[in-house]
C-alpha cells in the first residue's frame, strides 16, 4: 500500500513537471526567443536600403525645373540653351518657358548654333565618339543603356553633330562645365523635356562668345 502511493505521488510530479515545462516553452515561444543566461537580449537592426541621401543631391533652387517668364520671338515649342548661365528653356508660349538647370562643354568645348532633335532614345547606349577616346583612350568603347550609363535616362540627338541632350548620373555636375559639348540635366528632367519635344524641335544654343565650336560638323573651331 505504501508502495502504490509512492507510486502514484511520483508520477503525479512527473505529469506535473511536464505540464510546467510545456506552459514555459509555449510562453517562451510566444515571446521570442530567451537569451542565454547573462547575455543581453539582441534588438534588431534596421535594414539597411539603397536609397539615395536626398539631400546630398539636392539641386539649388534656381536649378530646379520651373516655368519663369521668357520673352522672346521664337514659336512655342523651341528649345533655347543658355549656355553661359546653364539653363535650357522650353518655350511655352504666352510669354513663359519651363526652365531647366543644365550642365555645358567645359573650357574649349563650347559651341553655338542651331540645330534639329533628329533623334530621341530612352536608356540609350553610349559609344564614345573617335575623337573623344583620342582624348581619353582610357574610356570604355560601348557602355549599354541602364543606370550606370552616363547619358543616363534619356538622349535627345542633336542634327548629325556629336551632341545630345541627355541625363546624368551625376546630379551635382548640373550648373557646371564640365562635358565635351553635350547638354546634360537630371535624369528627371530629361525626362520631363523628353515627353515635352518631339523629333524636328528646333534647338537653338546660344555662344559663349569665345572657344566655340561648329555645330555643323561637331569640332572645336
Amino acid at each position: 500500500m505504501l508502495f502504490d502511493t509512492i507510486r502514484i505521488r511520483t508520477v503525479a510530479a512527473v505529469i506535473g513537471a511536464s505540464i510546467a515545462g510545456f506552459v514555459l516553452t509555449s510562453t517562451s515561444a510566444a515571446a521570442g526567443p530567451v537569451a542565454p543566461f547573462g547575455l543581453a537580449p539582441q534588438v534588431a537592426q534596421p535594414v539597411p536600403t539603397d536609397e539615395p541621401d536626398t539631400d546630398a543631391t539636392e539641386l539649388p533652387a534656381r536649378f530646379k525645373r520651373q516655368i519663369v517668364a521668357y520673352n522672346g520671338g521664337e514659336a512655342a515649342g523651341t528649345v533655347i540653351i543658355d549656355t553661359p548661365n546653364t539653363y535650357l528653356y522650353l518655350l511655352l508660349g504666352g510669354g513663359r518657358a519651363m526652365r531647366y538647370g543644365i550642365g555645358v562643354g567645359r573650357e574649349g568645348f563650347t559651341w553655338s548654333g542651331v540645330q534639329q532633335i533628329t533623334k530621341k532614345a530612352e536608356w540609350p547606349d553610349w559609344t564614345p565618339p573617335p575623337e573623344m577616346i583620342q582624348r581619353q583612350p582610357y574610356l570604355p568603347r560601348f557602355v549599354a543603356g541602364g543606370p550606370g550609363n552616363p547619358l543616363g535616362a534619356r538622349a535627345m540627338y542633336l542634327g548629325g553633330t556629336v551632341y545630345r541632350i541627355h541625363g546624368t548620373n551625376n546630379p551635382m555636375s548640373i550648373g557646371t562645365r564640365v562635358s565635351s559639348g553635350c547638354i546634360r540635366l537630371t535624369n528627371d528632367d530629361v525626362t520631363d523635356l523628353y515627353s515635352r519635344v518631339g523629333i524636328g524641335t528646333k534647338v537653338i544654343v546660344l555662344p559663349m562668345m569665345e572657344h566655340r565650336a561648329d555645330a555643323t560638323s561637331g569640332r572645336r573651331s
